[in-house]
């Protein structure tokens, strides 16, 4: 409670909402001359399947299913998660009260809305937002995955209210569920239509509700560490969790976001201190990055 506590503190003082005012003004701007490229974002083939749409991809399924076990293990494949989770908590929490006029400071800043945590895992993220108040549906294409996060979140009465679906984000919106926010953390760089699969999450999100993106930068340095570093040299994650071709950066996720009528207003990186073994806020979103964006009123 401690460290959410002085996350929060550190968040406030550095103030993320305009932490790249000017540098992300000009991300935008970017992504608005370059809006007629849009061939530049990586698209895969659509998937020629009659079975219900899906931007999943099958070995992706497969590699996270292998790897289920150790959700809740700190230190295992997962602990990169883990170690960022309250600093990723502690974005959200800002961003989600700020946007919904809520107090972050109290015990249940979250509580009256409806969260939906897709790709959720085996909880890690969905079970701390409970602890904050929210209603949340985790969501996961990966059976094994929410047999687990069902399993963990039961043992404590407050998260045991967490509802679990193995479905995905496409068969919500076919299902007509909705929510006044939507996380994808660490989720997009493993779908095979980014465009597809943010047009599902705006379809999920309310007229003025907020959705939440993390992910990585396709860039050399996000290369070098991300993939080179963290999965073969520290073997921090197993060798072949990332695809580098399937990473998006900043500008080519603002302009998947505008046109599934989900506008960016804030982004911020997440920059890694190996002497506290922490993760921190910054401005530098060169590798790992976070988004907060909201649904126009308007957007149907």
């Amino acid at each position: 409670m401690a460290m959410a506590s002085n996350h929060l503190r550190n968040l406030t003082r550095i103030s993320v909402h305009r932490i790249l005012h000017h540098r992300f003004q000009s991300l935008l701007n970017a992504a608005r001359f370059f809006s007629d490229a849009a061939s530049s974002v990586p698209q895969p083939q659509p998937n020629q399947q009659s079975s219900p749409p899906s931007s999943l991809k099958d070995y992706e399924l497969a590699k996270f299913a292998a790897i289920a076990d150790s959700w809740w293990d700190s230190e295992g494949p997962f602990k990169p998660l883990h170690v960022m989770n309250p600093t990723r908590l502690a974005f959200i929490r800002s961003a989600l009260c700020r946007h919904f006029k809520k107090d972050p400071y109290s015990a249940k800043p979250l509580e009256g809305l409806k969260i939906a945590d897709v790709g959720c895992g085996g909880g890690i993220l969905s079970e701390p937002l409970a602890r904050l108040g929210a209603t949340v549906t985790g969501v996961d294409a990966v059976e094994k995955n929410i047999k687990i996060a069902q399993l963990h979140a039961g043992l404590d009465p407050v998260t045991s209210t967490i509802e679990f679906c193995c479905t995905t984000a496409e068969k919500l919106v076919e299902e007509g569920r909705t929510f006044d926010a939507v996380m994808a953390l660490e989720v997009i760089e493993h779908v095979a239509n980014p465009a597809d699969f943010c047009r599902s999450l705006s379809a999920l999100t309310v007229p003025n509700g907020a959705t939440v993106i993390s992910t990585i930068n396709r860039s050399m340095r996000a290369y070098a560490t991300a993939i080179v570093a963290a999965e073969y040299i520290l073997r921090w994650l197993p060798r072949g969790t990332h695809q580098w071709s399937s990473f998006l950066t900043p500008e080519e996720l603002v302009l998947i976001l505008q046109r599934a009528g989900i506008n960016v207003e804030e982004m911020a990186g997440f920059v890694y201190n190996p002497v506290t073994g922490r993760w921190s806020l910054s401005d530098d979103i060169s590798v790992n990055f976070i988004a907060f964006a909201t649904k126009s009123n308007s957007t149907e």
